[in-house]
């Protein structure tokens, strides 16, 4: 059996990691989301709620998990006794960085290999922190996400605003 983690900030999940998990989770046997605690960053959304859409979202994927964590990825796989790590990657940019990092985990941990997908084309330009700007300029982010992030996105936004 091949356990693999996909792993990320998740804040919030969009359509395009979605997409990467839905994918992931056809190629190996079990999926851990790995949700990652960044003490250093200020997340819209924290983990309990970044962890409970993900599970609200993946319901319906019997061999998908989701658990947060904190500290090195390496260290979370071999806690979870996962072989594979899943990333994905939307351009140049992301492989020199995913490469870096690939390259660090295998100097770690050497049993433990990273397989890149790479993003549908329509999610290609995606992220979440532009998900979040178009978001706060009550944009239209319809096509990003799905409608329960979407709407939980407003929500947040609105309770910061005072609405």
């Amino acid at each position: 059996m091949t356990r693999a983690i996909y792993a990320g900030s998740f804040d919030p999940v969009t359509n395009g990691h979605l997409d990467i998990i839905d994918r992931a989770s056809r190629i190996f046997d079990e999926l851990i989301i790995g949700v990652l605690i960044n003490k250093n960053k200020s997340p819209m959304f924290d983990t309990d709620e970044r962890v409970g859409f993900l599970r609200v979202l993946l319901k319906d994927y019997h061999n998908v998990k989701v658990k947060a964590f904190d500290g090195l990825l390496v260290d979370f796989a071999h806690n979870e006794d996962a072989k594979v790590l899943v990333r994905g990657l939307r351009a140049v940019t992301d492989f020199e960085y995913e490469l870096q990092m690939a390259q660090t985990n295998k100097v770690i941990a050497s049993d433990v290999e990273t397989v890149f997908l790479t993003t549908n084309l329509k999610y290609s330009y995606l992220s979440s922190s532009i998900v979040k700007e178009i978001a706060s300029f009550n944009g239209d982010i319809s096509q990003f996400v799905d409608p329960y992030v979407e709407k939980e996105i407003f929500d947040k936004l609105n309770t910061r605003k005072g609405r």
